[in-house]
């Protein structure tokens, strides 16, 4: 079985698969200004992710820690000044009782204010080793605690103050600290190099640690705002299905009521005693051909069967669904071919929103960048159903071939843009994809030979064929 569909010449521009649509800005555009946002967007937002109750917490700890650190060495009877550091510590306390009761804890702080709190732990850390023995402390990778929150929670040009500040301290601590502590009688004091040793440890480590909980917390966020796209994305075609099965039921159920109301008042109107009676019954008439002509554009749209002829649709109807709307695009030719397996019969599948809608963003990329044509092929068998879509254009750069469906992955590296002149950041491949897995596909990404690309989505049968009453999970 084949059938193919070509475009008629009058034009259409082309729109980009990463770009909103007005439709999809009115369910998504509270979350995003664009498909393509910008990374130093996300970092100003994480910003103010830090709470107050969070930095709160993590001086509690690392007060308590230091606190066990000198009862300890004051047990074991280690020389120190503990009275000074002890006096430290206390100011860090009260530091953290008066930040504590002089905001809410659930407070959402802004990067400056979090930086100024976390430069003041670093600073009180590092009076602390001062006096302790300066960077050959083995306590001086508590260092690494403000510095680390700040690179999960600020934006970028925040952690690289802390960080900095980081290391200008361990710096000095390596030529200006008392003695390390020890017992009655012993003098520890490292060579130079040593210390030097020390702290370019912790400084290579303030580094390494920052930037991959950096790299971390950024992939988190991407993936977080991707994925709330994806779900709105989703939300709005399975509201626009759910309505498209309202309205037909509607036409199904109001058309003969509204049929015996025309009946009866064309009666009325031929055996009126009275012109105003007549007058009512032929207002009553042209009201109900006025509800038949709603209800009869509602039947001629293509969800508007009953409820289970639209949950269910053959290839061909899948198919022309698909590539309906880039039809008439000029320049590009759209074909679409159904085949299967000899002896296989043709599956009815469940209309399922998130298939259609990720099926026809991918057609839709497609036709932005071919060069003069665009193939959509369904094929099926006694196992599985699968959907290829093919272009003719430069295809994928193979530096991001194997990220595709990631998050801001840019689609077509080196096209000026295709059609539309837009180059977008790889959040439509993401959420297409991310729409497909979810109903069990598998899907592909490659170049086709001798070129072009070519996205494949394949299902076992069972998953999306229609056999009972619901569809597969």
């Amino acid at each position: 079985m084949k059938a193919s569909v070509r475009n008629p010449p009058p034009p259409q521009p082309a729109r980009g698969f990463d770009r909103q649509t007005p439709d999809l800005a009115q369910g998504v555009g509270a979350l995003s200004a664009g498909w393509g946002v910008e990374d130093s967007k996300l970092a100003d937002a994480r910003g103010d992710r830090l709470r107050q109750r969070t930095l709160v917490n993590l001086r509690w700890m690392l007060l308590t820690g230091e606190v066990l650190v000198f009862l300890t060495a004051l047990v074991a009877g280690l020389r120190a000044p503990y009275l000074l550091c002890f006096a430290v510590i206390a100011i860090g306390a009260g530091a953290n009782l008066f930040t504590g009761f002089a905001s809410l804890g659930q407070r959402l702080i802004g990067g400056r204010e979090a930086t100024a709190q976390l430069s003041f732990d670093l600073c009180r850390m590092a009076a602390l080793l001062f006096l302790t023995g300066g960077v050959i402390n083995p306590f001086v990778l508590m260092l690494l605690a403000p510095v680390t929150l700040g690179a999960a929670t600020l934006a970028s040009r925040w952690v690289a103050i802390l960080s900095i500040l980081a290391a200008v301290l361990t710096g000095l601590l390596v030529f200006f600290h008392m003695p390390l502590p020890a017992w009655p009688g012993q003098v520890i004091e490292p060579p130079l190099a040593l210390h030097l040793a020390y702290a370019g440890a912790i400084v290579t480590g303030v580094v390494i640690i920052a930037g991959a909980v950096r790299q971390a917390a950024e992939e988190s966020a991407r993936m977080a705002l991707a994925l709330d796209l994806t779900q709105a994305v989703l939300a709005r075609e399975q509201r626009l299905s759910a309505l498209g099965a309202l309205a037909a039921a509607a036409a199904h159920e109001l058309g003969t009521p509204l049929a015996t109301i025309s009946i009866v008042s064309k009666e009325l109107a031929r055996e009126a005693p009275t012109p105003s009676v007549k007058d009512d019954a032929d207002l009553l008439i042209a009201q109900a051909e006025r509800c038949r002509e709603i209800l009869r554009r509602l039947t001629d749209a293509p969800a508007a069967a009953s409820d289970e002829v639209h949950e269910r649709m053959s290839l061909l109807q899948f198919v022309n669904e698909v590539i309906e709307p880039h039809t008439e695009v000029k320049g590009v030719r759209v074909e679409a071919i159904v085949s299967g397996a000899p002896g296989a019969s043709a599956p009815d599948i469940w209309r399922m929103p998130e298939v259609l809608h990720a099926m026809t963003s991918l057609v839709e990329n497609a036709v932005d960048f071919a060069g003069s044509e665009v193939l959509v092929t369904v094929r099926f068998d006694a196992e599985q159903v699968s959907v290829e879509v093919r272009d003719d254009g430069p295809g994928f750069a193979p530096e991001v071939l194997g990220k595709l469906g990631e998050p801001y992955v840019t689609s077509r590296p080196g096209v000026a843009g295709g059609r539309t002149g837009h180059v977008g950041m790889g959040l439509g491949f993401f959420i297409a994809k991310t729409l497909l897995e979810r109903t069990g596909a598998i899907v592909t990404f490659q170049n086709g030979k001798p070129r072009g690309a070519v996205v494949g989505a394949r299902w076992p049968r069972a998953r999306i064929e229609v056999r009972g009453s619901t569809p597969n999970a």
